[in-house]
């Protein structure tokens, strides 16, 4: 215990250096990155419109300017929270918790892209008290919840979604906060009724489900450590079971108003998780997605084609990089953790992490090895599985260097592999930090080369179609105040003003761009190493040029 607790006071310079260092990353450059078309989602569905309505309520066949465009992002007189509600009732696969956090600060400090994701990183703070207290309910040693704190802190991966207007660094906190709560509950076995505690569990079921509806996972996984761990024959055991039914019964009729809307919108609901993907691009994206909890520079996405249609079939592990090896060697750190954390700890503290991590993963990856999809290879849904890995990384290096069975030497080696790998995450971290774009944001990454490119014309047009609108509002946030915007869903009715030097189409279908070819004033061309982008030449008939 003396070794622990010294471990403890000479390691908190160094965990408070990386606490503040992950503070900063969380909230260093929110406006810089993409704005993408989830989080453009985000702002339209909080200032109360649904997403088809922001299609309609733009004008179409006419040039707008930029702040027209972004005229749905804002909170207005108009949309008041009632608004929000029907918004976020017809959009019920995401639960409204965050969105309903975010309308009401919002209101207090603003639309602007720094306050809304601002949001998202305060409240992946409140994580690390969280998962401090998850850390004593299971080890009971200060020096695991340091360490456990000290891998959050700089993890690419929660510094990622901290910086995204959603739902998902919320998502983490209730995970945790409920995890603890359980445990909590089932510790003093000596209490005949700890209803309180179970009062409190309750609250943290509603709150994870009303935070995302995939906390039902984290959920069931509960009940099942809780029925492995217990058995039902002791008399105790049957109490505690029937405690966790109670409590959890309680937290789904609070959630069951959101549930019913759920599932009467189910039926059009995710489809596109479903798509079928190569087993060994799905074998790539998992390797790829689990190093990124402590290394995360793009690898395997440098020559990737970011588009929602096609970015799953194009993610490539480089032999030849480097940092490739990096990956595996990570992974490898992970499966010893598991096999360590089971090997030396008590049951009730190794099944609680195992389900913590299975439960939610055979959830996901099962459908897509049986009949095929990506449900597994999204990283942010496997959120309560990267908890659990991270715990039982900060168990091993909390116990092997202060383990009185583990060598001087060895202890020194574990010294150094906490020090490369918290290192390989600061550096994610600075690298992610100064990027315009990063990986998670797949379908708007190309914006920023789209943007420098239209940027350059004097007086640039950009023309697209009205399904293409959120897209476009995405495009918007980087492009200069003096661009115009054309939605057509006719390609016939196209009048370009005078004004403008440069037409440009965003993303346009094949029929359209048929359609302009067949007009004899115009012609359409590729703009080169730009996929989603073309140029409009006119024709001399009509006194144009590119």
């Amino acid at each position: 215990m003396f070794s622990k607790q010294l471990y403890v006071t000479g390691l908190r310079p160094f965990i408070i250096v990386l606490l503040v260092l992950g503070i900063f990353f969380r909230f260093v450059n929110l406006d810089r990155k993409v704005y993408w078309i989830d989080e453009v989602h985000t702002s339209v569905r909080v200032a109360g419109y649904g997403k088809q309505e922001f299609v309609d309520l733009i004008p179409k066949a006419q040039v707008i300017g930029i702040e027209e465009f972004q005229k749905y992002q804002r909170l207005t007189p108009e949309r008041d929270l009632g608004d929000a509600l029907n918004s976020l009732a017809g959009n019920s696969e995401h639960s409204p918790f965050y969105y309903l956090m975010a309308r009401f600060w919002m209101q207090w400090f603003g639309s602007s892209v720094v306050v809304t994701r601002s949001l998202a990183a305060f409240i992946s703070l409140l994580a690390f008290p969280c998962l401090y207290w998850l850390s004593q309910e299971l080890f009971a040693s200060p020096l695991v919840g340091w360490m456990a704190i000290a891998l959050m802190a700089v993890s690419p991966f929660h510094i990622l979604y901290a910086q995204e207007a959603r739902q998902y660094s919320l998502w983490a906190v209730t995970i945790l906060l409920s995890s603890a709560t359980l445990l909590w509950a089932l510790r003093d076995r000596d209490e005949k009724r700890p209803v309180s505690k179970w009062a409190i569990y309750a609250l943290t079921v509603a709150a994870g489900l009303y935070a995302h509806l995939l906390f039902a996972m984290t959920l069931l996984g509960h009940g099942i450590y809780l029925i492995v761990r217990e058995g039902w024959r002791e008399k105790a055991a049957k109490s505690r079971l029937v405690a966790y039914l109670l409590a959890s019964l309680a937290g789904i009729i609070a959630f069951l108003p959101w549930l019913v809307l759920f599932v009467n919108d189910s039926d059009g609901i995710g489809g596109w998780v479903a798509r079928k993907m190569p087993f060994a691009t799905l074998i790539q994206r998992w390797a790829i997605n689990l190093s990124s909890l402590f290394l995360d520079i793009q690898i395997g996405f440098s020559e990737r084609l970011f588009d929602i249609e096609s970015v799953q079939d194009t993610i490539k592990l480089d032999l030849g990089n480097p940092f490739t090896y990096l990956i595996l060697l990570i992974l490898g750190l992970i499966g010893y953790s598991i096999y360590f954390l089971c090997r030396h700890t008590e049951k009730h503290v190794w099944l609680f992490i195992l389900t913590l991590i299975l439960i939610p993963g055979l959830i996901l990856a099962l459908p897509d090895l049986i009949s095929g999809g990506q449900r597994s290879t999204i990283g942010r849904y496997l959120t309560p599985c990267y908890l659990g890995i991270q715990l039982a990384v900060a168990y091993l290096f909390a116990t092997k260097i202060t383990s009185l069975d583990v060598r001087v030497g060895q202890q020194k080696l574990w010294q150094v592999v906490i020090a490369v790998l918290v290192s390989l995450g600061v550096l994610s971290c600075a690298i992610a930090s100064q990027a315009e774009t990063w990986w998670n944001k797949y379908s708007c990454y190309d914006n920023p080369q789209l943007a420098q490119f239209i940027n350059q014309a004097p007086s640039p047009l950009i023309i697209s179609s009205p399904e293409k609108a959120s897209r476009l509002t995405s495009l918007s946030y980087e492009l200069k105040p003096s661009v115009g915007f054309l939605l057509l869903e006719d390609p016939n009715q196209l009048k370009i003003p005078n004004s403008f030097t440069d037409v440009f189409l965003f993303r346009p279908s094949e029929e359209f761009i048929q359609a302009l070819e067949q007009h004899p004033a115009y012609k359409v061309e590729p703009v080169p190493q730009l996929r989603n982008l073309w140029q409009l030449v006119m024709g001399t008939s009509r006194g144009w040029q590119k």
